[in-house]
């Protein structure tokens, strides 16, 4: 389809960002569990990872932080001053700026009824995160309003855990092409709960009109779960043609690969084996949690965290995948240090939606103007640093009110206050 492209919808991290450990199996996040945060530095380092690709000529939107704290939440659960603080910290937690957990996307290609499809993600596993799917609804269905492109349904029952798109890849010859989407679910029973239910990703499937040949069910590596590998992504990542992938992702790798390439015959899978990079480097450095984009040039690049080239195991294996000539011509480090430290790499920032950006409500695509401004209603309104005994003042909750009030009026878009 005509003027279809990707846009990468970035999280533009909250006022509220804070390291309360709330994420059972994110080992990033448990070890760094009440250490202080730094908002600001948090989200100025997001929106330098936006302008970063938008610079590479590739189509930039963003998503807004949820309401915080979320009172509502609080009162449900009668939090007082005796409450576990966990409970109290979950309603202020800024997870929602990992967006690739706010849907799953099928683009009009995939579908039916030749409209892009959205499902916010439940994400009933995890307290904190399960509280979003509403408010995130709620802005996906302002972001993508025109109802001539774009179905948004409601999440899938809370019966089955729906974590989105970290758990989604999608293998086309080209964006705009029809594709092979490709689900990945976990097997309960381990150390680690698995966050992805078969089912719900089953009923997304449906709910989005997908051909059922063009569907494929996979099951994530128990290892990798019980690993830190809390989501697909974590672990792999595709783009068009290309599926970069650990040794160790899937619960058999080898028949993961040929039940691609059956359904998509142009697959060109790089892989990464455990003699390289080790599981548990993986998992550290996020290899894997990168954005794996295509270039206005053609060329596909590796958007990855500083952390990869601070491995001496990752980068001088991404050194010599370089030098192979393979797919992947480009390897970018960025720093996104603040949510690495809570166990979100680049591509857990974003998600991707299939698009043609003239369908899109303006005020959620990127701009150097946009940017300059959100830039500054950050540097000017958003907490340097929580404590993690700050969570639950007053005077706390007051400034990450008004620091998000004054993001959505500079944006025009109070409707979301």
């Amino acid at each position: 389809m005509s003027g279809l492209v990707e846009i990468n919808f970035d999280g533009i991290v909250g006022p509220s960002h804070n390291y309360a450990g709330l994420s059972l199996g994110n080992i990033a996040s448990a070890s760094h569990k009440g250490d202080p945060s730094y908002p600001r530095a948090a989200a100025l380092q997001g929106i330098g990872k936006m302008r970063g690709n938008m610079e590479r000529g590739l189509a930039q939107g963003f998503l807004l932080p949820l309401p915080r704290p979320n009172f509502g939440l609080l009162r449900d659960l009668a939090v007082d001053a005796h409450t576990d603080r966990a409970l109290l910290a979950a309603a202020w937690s800024a997870s929602s700026m990992w967006t690739a957990n706010a849907a799953t996307v099928s683009p009009a290609p995939d579908t039916a009824d030749g409209r892009c499809h959205l499902t916010p993600a439940n994400l009933v596993t995890m307290l904190h995160r399960g509280q979003e799917w509403h408010d995130t609804q709620r802005q996906l269905k302002i972001a993508f309003g025109d109802e001539r492109h774009f179905k948004v349904h409601d999440a899938v029952p809370a019966s089955f855990g729906d974590e989105g798109a970290a758990n989604h890849m999608r293998f086309c010859e080209g964006h705009g092409a029809a594709g092979v989407e490709v689900f990945v679910y976990g097997r309960p029973g381990g150390r680690f709960p698995a966050r992805q239910h078969e089912q719900a990703s089953r009923a997304v499937a449906r709910l989005h009109g997908l051909d059922p040949d063009k569907c494929l069910f996979i099951e994530q590596n128990p290892e990798a779960i019980a690993a830190g590998a809390f989501h697909n992504d974590v672990v792999a990542v595709a783009n068009e043609r290309v599926l970069f992938t650990h040794e160790r992702a899937f619960a058999d790798n080898a028949v993961a690969c040929e039940t691609i390439a059956s359904a998509f015959p142009a697959l060109q899978v790089v892989e990464v084996p455990e003699s390289a990079v080790s599981l548990e480097e993986a998992i550290k450095t996020y290899l894997f949690n990168a954005q794996l984009l295509t270039l206005p040039t053609g060329e596909m690049a590796l958007v990855v965290p500083e952390e990869c080239r601070e491995s001496a195991a990752v980068w001088s294996w991404c050194e010599s995948m370089l030098a192979s000539n393979g797919p992947i011509r480009k390897v970018i480090p960025v720093d996104v240090r603040q949510s690495m430290a809570n166990g979100g790499g680049p591509a857990c920032l974003r998600l991707r939606v299939v698009a043609d950006p003239t369908t899109v409500d303006a005020r959620f695509l990127l701009d150097e103007a946009k940017a300059e401004r959100l830039e500054s209603v950050i540097a000017e309104m958003w907490p340097e640093q929580i404590d993690p005994a700050d969570i639950g003042s007053d005077s706390l909750a007051k400034t990450v009110i008004e620091a998000r009030e004054a993001l959505l009026t500079v944006l025009s878009l109070d409707v979301l206050a």
